[in-house]
Parts: C-alpha cells; sequence; structure tokens
C-alpha cells in the first residue's frame, strides 16, 4: 500500500517570536487620528486654539454654561431682550438644527474639561425669499482677536454655497463692534422703521 507522504511542519527557534493570532491579525488598527479634535482647529490673533466645527445635539451643557457667563449687555445684544437664563427646551433647540434650513458653527475651546463654547454663528434661511436671517454670538473674554469675523465669514460662505441671494441680520445701534465688521465685510445697514436703536444690515450674495 502506498504510504502517505509525511507532512512538514514548520519549527521555531525557542526564543524566535510566533506567528500573532488571528484576533490580533484582524483587530482593527488604532487610527492616529483618532484623538484628533472634530471639526478645524483655529488660532486667534493672540495665539489661543480652539476647535470650530458644526454644532451638535451634545453641546446643549455647554451653551447653557457659556449663556451664564455672559453679560446682561451681551445677552441683549445677541437675543434683542434681557434673559435670566437659558431654558434647557431653548438650548436644545439652538443645538439640535434642522440642516435643510439652518446651519450653525461653534468654536469650542479643549483646553479645559469640560470643553467649553466661546462662539457660535448661525443662519436660519426663509425658502420663499432664498434668504437668510444670521446671528453671532462671541464670549466677551474672546472678543476683539478675530473670532466675530471668522464666524462671519463662515456664515457669509455657507449662504453662498446654498445659492442665497441675501445674508441679513438684526443689530442694535449700541453694538459698533458688530456694525463695522459687517460693514467692513460688505454689508448695508438701514435703520428699522420706529426701532431708532436697531439697525438691518443686509449682504447681496
Amino acid at each position: 500500500m502506498p504510504t502517505s507522504p509525511i507532512r512538514e511542519f514548520p519549527t521555531y527557534p525557542r526564543h524566535a517570536e510566533l506567528p500573532p493570532r488571528s484576533r490580533e491579525r484582524f483587530a482593527p488598527v488604532a487610527s492616529p487620528l483618532s484623538h484628533a479634535p472634530r471639526g478645524e482647529v483655529v488660532h486667534t490673533a493672540d495665539g489661543r486654539e480652539l476647535v470650530l466645527r458644526d454644532i451638535e445635539p451634545g453641546d446643549v451643557a455647554a451653551i447653557q454654561r457659556c449663556f451664564q457667563r455672559l453679560p446682561p449687555q451681551d445677552v441683549r445684544r445677541r437675543f434683542m431682550h434681557a434673559m435670566a437664563e437659558l431654558p434647557v427646551s431653548m438650548a436644545q433647540r439652538l443645538c439640535r438644527i434642522d440642516p435643510e434650513l439652518e446651519a450653525a458653527f461653534a468654536l469650542i475651546d479643549e483646553a479645559v474639561k469640560p470643553a467649553e463654547l466661546r462662539g457660535v454663528g448661525r443662519i436660519f434661511v426663509d425658502v420663499a425669499s432664498n434668504t437668510a436671517e444670521f446671528s453671532v454670538l462671541v464670549e466677551r473674554e474672546w472678543t476683539r482677536i478675530g473670532l466675530g469675523a471668522l464666524l462671519m465669514q463662515r456664515l457669509v460662505d455657507e449662504s453662498r454655497r446654498r445659492g442665497l441671494d441675501e445674508l441679513w441680520g438684526y443689530v442694535l445701534m449700541e453694538n459698533r463692534p458688530m456694525l463695522q465688521l459687517c460693514k467692513e465685510l460688505g454689508f448695508v445697514a438701514t435703520m428699522v422703521p420706529g426701532e431708532g436703536s436697531t439697525a438691518q444690515i443686509r449682504l447681496t450674495l
């Protein structure tokens, strides 16, 4: 009878490295970017680092903490009236946007724990008129270092990307820095009839 050939198995020196086990061979490889911040890293004029990204539903607590740090004057400039606190329902609404009709960009400070929201810019699209209303808020200690201009430019770019005809918003006349910024970006200001303290600013896209 023919005999089966003898199979030879490889032998390894006692101290040689053995092949990895299957669970190790097929384990997912950790990406070097796995801990990279979501969004775009930006630097302020004074050298501080922030992450610019879309606002997320998980930012509710951060946006409430940001509101608590705002002086009453800044709250009135942003919301056009006094508010003692930002209700949870409103914070949730501001963080859970409809991407078809809104866009919101947040500036996140990841140098602290928990990460804090230092500024946010958003647009609300009016489909009927093919325009969008904007709003921008930057925390007081983070103003005058280019963040307002950064957010406004992103809103202009997003509005153009969507093919909108015009970007507009309301600004209190006392908010001189915002009025000056919008003027530099090409916005035209007109007084709101019957409201001597408020201007409507518009940019044809």
